[in-house]
């Protein structure tokens, strides 16, 4: 890649991305080809396995797509599999899109994404926490998917082994609190969601997932849990709540809620209420 036009801001100036001022550990400097995600809409990442399947690569094209026409920036990693999927889905829905990566922004890594990257920098931007020459490296990764996360205020995994590198990301993103979305099917993505990230299946189901809200059948929910999560279909409520909608003592809606939530059916929010959080 060439060096020109390559910029830099550092942590301090104006410009710098607020969203990562708000991270644990923001970098020092970052540099960027093109331009850095707006400051003024939402963003989400959209992460998963280098060697996704292609029914993976067509959903991450999809839902990319359809987040992009909704104004939301798309953020990746740049790698080959889920990464190049979303930036392509945003590229094709005419929408910008932003890789960072584990190397410096004039080096093409993977090299058979020279002509994506140029397609990123022309339309977002390419953006490195690495200075301008560094190769790429192991250890790069996990930092380049820590500014990954604390460049938006959404992840979405689509694919991923059980130790993944897009887990690194989601980790980061729960750990800040922020809204941690996975698409069913694999072994990480699984894990995910039984921890509490909110289930997307597709384009359809992204308003609801990002809003916090679960497409859920009470047919599908265990029976003993099924008036609990009836109750809390239509919004989040405390334990004294649901305990008096449930006709329960607060004890006995108190141990239903923690069964519920060991069995990934609801969890607490930080406000002490009570959502949605598994769909089958």
């Amino acid at each position: 890649m060439p060096t020109n036009g390559v910029q830099k801001v550092v942590r301090g100036q104006v410009g710098y991305p607020a969203r990562l001022l708000q991270t644990r550990r923001p970098p020092p400097e970052l540099w960027y080809l093109g331009t850095l995600p707006p400051t003024d809409r939402p963003a989400v990442a959209i992460v998963g396995s280098r060697k996704a399947s292609g029914a993976g690569c067509d959903r991450t094209h999809e839902l990319a797509g359809a987040l992009a026409r909704r104004g939301w920036a798309v953020v990746s990693g740049g790698a080959f599999g889920i990464d190049a999927a979303a930036h392509a889905g945003a590229l094709d829905a005419g929408a910008e899109t932003y890789a960072v990566l584990g190397c410096g922004v004039d080096v093409v890594y993977p090299d058979r994404h020279a002509a994506l990257f140029a397609r990123i920098a022309g339309r977002g931007g390419l953006i490195s926490q690495f200075a301008p020459g560094t190769r790429p490296h192991m250890k790069h990764f996990p930092q380049r998917n820590a500014v990954v996360a604390g460049l938006c205020d959404a992840v979405i995994v689509v694919e991923a082994a059980l130790k993944s590198g897009a887990l690194i990301t989601a980790e980061v993103a729960r750990k800040a609190g922020q809204r941690l979305l996975a698409v069913p099917g694999t072994p990480g993505t699984d894990a995910l969601l039984s921890a509490g990230a909110l289930p997307v299946t597709g384009a359809e189901t992204l308003e609801d997932a990002l809003a916090g809200r679960t497409r859920m059948p009470a047919t599908a929910v265990p029976r003993m849990f099924a008036p609990l999560v009836e109750a809390l279909r239509q919004g989040g409520q405390p334990a004294p709540a649901l305990a008096r909608q449930l006709g329960l003592s607060l004890p006995a809606a108190m141990g239903l809620l923690l069964e519920a939530e060991l069995e990934g059916w609801v969890r607490r929010t930080s406000d002490s209420h009570y959502e949605v959080t598994r769909v089958h």
